[in-house]
């Protein structure tokens, strides 16, 4: 965690694949962490939402991903980092996301990653053995990047996996590698 700005090294590697991307339109963004929050909502090339249901992070909005109230179409960039895994009914998420998403927009997604396929079990139900499952106790599934990608491409979208290997600059930035980025669009 950074000293300064409190940001996790996910937080800063997301920050930097945004960067690479020209700022601008409708953007929504799943239980952002402050410093991204921060960030974001001043742009001024953006349209910024941030939504957290649970009242966990700062947010503007309160919206349920399995029933986004917004219209279709809207989203130019939508940041679902460390959502999914929590959510139940992933499939009518994905279904929300790929609805409120402009075509040609972009959904960047991570989850905790395992190989192999996904682990999930709706039996599963308390927060002890989610936690002895799942590796937390709000957690329903452990996603594999390959069984993420496909479950979202059977939702309708198009994705390309992002992995970034150990390299000399991560100690400068403070990333930790390997780390998986999935980029989702219409």
């Amino acid at each position: 965690m950074c000293p300064s700005c409190g940001s996790l090294s996910r937080n800063r590697r997301l920050w930097h694949i945004l960067n690479k991307q020209d700022k601008k339109g409708n953007w929504l963004h799943f239980s952002p962490s402050r410093s991204l929050y921060r960030t974001l909502k001043k742009d001024s090339n953006i349209n910024y939402h941030s939504s957290d249901f649970e009242n966990e992070f700062l947010a503007d909005y309160k919206f349920n991903i399995t029933s986004i109230d917004q219209p279709n179409d809207k989203f130019d960039v939508i940041i679902c980092y460390h959502i999914l895994e929590h959510i139940e009914k992933d499939s009518l998420a994905m279904k929300e996301l790929y609805r409120v998403l402009k075509p040609d927009g972009r959904i960047y997604i991570q989850t905790p990653f395992k190989d192999g396929d996904i682990y999930e079990d709706d039996t599963i139900t308390t927060p002890e053995a989610r936690e002895e499952h799942f590796g937390q106790n709000d957690h329903v599934r452990i996603y594999s990047a390959k069984g993420l990608t496909d479950r979202l491409e059977s939702n309708g979208f198009k994705v390309s996996e992002k992995h970034f290997h150990k390299q000399e600059s991560d100690s400068f930035f403070g990333y930790i590698s390997p780390e998986t980025v999935l980029i989702a669009s219409k």
